[in-house]
């Protein structure tokens, strides 16, 4: 396996630090684009606005567990997304990865 650009790698570290770190990424990956980072990049930004939704429906109806599930579900899936950066891998996030991939075509 081909080790990615260290500038790649450090966008999409960046990325996924809140969803202002995505926004930064993407305007950082505008030129020289890494084909790395902006796998990331996606796959960050996807977590972040699901968990924004999530969290913003769960404002209107709250129950304890179900925020608890949502924070969970998010860390969970944010560690595994932030160790495949650390790592240099590309790896899909469980469930929602190859959705995030054709959703956020937009991010190149």
């Amino acid at each position: 396996m081909q080790q990615p650009d260290s500038n790649g790698k450090t966008i999409a570290i960046i990325s996924y630090l809140t969803m202002v770190g995505a926004l930064i990424a993407i305007t950082m990956n505008a030129e020289p684009k890494y084909d790395f980072a902006r796998f990331h990049i996606r796959q960050a930004f996807g977590l972040h606005l699901g968990f924004l939704a999530f969290a913003l429906f769960l404002s209107q109806w709250w129950h304890p567990y179900a925020w608890f599930g949502l924070y969970l579900c998010y860390f969970i899936l944010w560690i595994y997304g932030f160790l495949g950066a650390v790592q240099g891998y590309k790896r899909l996030v469980p469930l929602v990865g190859s959705l995030f991939q054709r959703w956020f075509l937009f991010i190149n």
